[in-house]
């Protein structure tokens, strides 16, 4: 008898492992919406976190935030139009980054999540909120960027950041690469070699597309002016060495969002979730888990 309740427990056991194994694999695909294909993957099951990955890069850049949170909620991570495994836009054609993740949320029967949204995915984060604030549990802005925005800061960095264009067609990916990971982020000799390298090597597979062909079109609110709409719980994150226009819009965001906290992490650059996991991690798991409802 006592042979059979052990293995009637052992199988109960190695079944709910598979289970768990099975549930943080991350599902894999390719969404055929609003007229173009997104690369996704989904892990986990419960509440849904998506995370929207910054500029010159693909959804890679969350690695070090994918496991952990799928041992609790659901996650979304997906490369945008014209990023990473993503198809690329269409010349003159209009369409907006948000509107392509409303219609990937749609094809995978999600109806709410919180949206972490990562410097230019800060931006696709904010907009969403803006657009659909029913779908949205709370809105995490890192390294944020925000249409509109204007400063003496905003500009300099934006001339410096469309010239990326130049360096492309004169040098070379990898070049433009390399010297965009230099100029942006300033402080990157705070970075470990590591981390640096990972986040050059994520910007080679990038094209550049959006810098080449400046025609394009997105369709993006003028957020800037509409921030104080936003009613649901915010977390923006900045970090000690962020980018000098982005720690502007982090102020701007908690002076305007009522229920919004900002956190900033010390002896960080602007991929701040990178070169510090697990205190970016930590602050992120309380802030939901504490969230009310």
């Amino acid at each position: 008898m006592k042979n059979v309740i052990f293995l009637f427990s052992f199988l109960i056991l190695s079944c709910s492992c598979s289970y768990a194994r099975s549930s943080l694999q991350p599902k894999t695909g390719i969404a055929e919406v609003n007229g173009t294909k997104l690369y996704y993957e989904l892990a986990g099951a419960g509440e849904c976190i998506v995370f929207i990955h910054g500029n010159i890069g693909d959804c890679r850049h969350w690695d070090n935030q994918i496991d952990f949170f799928a041992k609790k909620y659901q996650v979304l991570r997906y490369d945008v139009r014209g990023y990473g495994q993503s198809a690329m836009p269409v010349k003159g054609e209009k369409y907006s980054d948000h509107g392509d993740l409303r219609a990937l949320l749609d094809y995978l029967d999600i109806e709410k999540v919180h949206i972490v949204g990562f410097s230019m995915g800060s931006s696709i984060a904010v907009n969403f909120a803006l657009e659909y604030p029913k779908m949205t549990s709370s809105l995490v802005p890192v390294g944020p960027w925000v249409n509109g925005y204007d400063s003496p800061a905003a500009s300099d960095f934006l001339r410096e950041f469309r010239s990326i264009s130049s360096i492309v067609n004169e040098k070379g990916v990898k070049v433009a690469a390399e010297e965009h990971v230099e100029f942006e982020y300033v402080n990157s000799h705070i970075m470990s070699r590591k981390v640096k390298k990972r986040i050059i090597d994520i910007a080679y597979d990038y094209t550049f597309w959006h810098f080449i062909n400046r025609e394009s079109i997105r369709i993006e609110p003028d957020a800037v002016n509409l921030i104080e709409n936003i009613e649901m719980p915010a977390l923006i994150f900045t970090s000690e060495y962020d980018i000098q226009v982005c720690r502007e819009v982090a102020d701007l965001l908690k002076e305007k969002i009522l229920h919004s906290t900002k956190v900033d992490i010390k002896d960080a650059t602007h991929f701040m979730f990178m070169d510090k996991p697990k205190e970016f991690n930590n602050a992120l798991s309380e802030f939901i888990v504490n969230l009310k409802y």
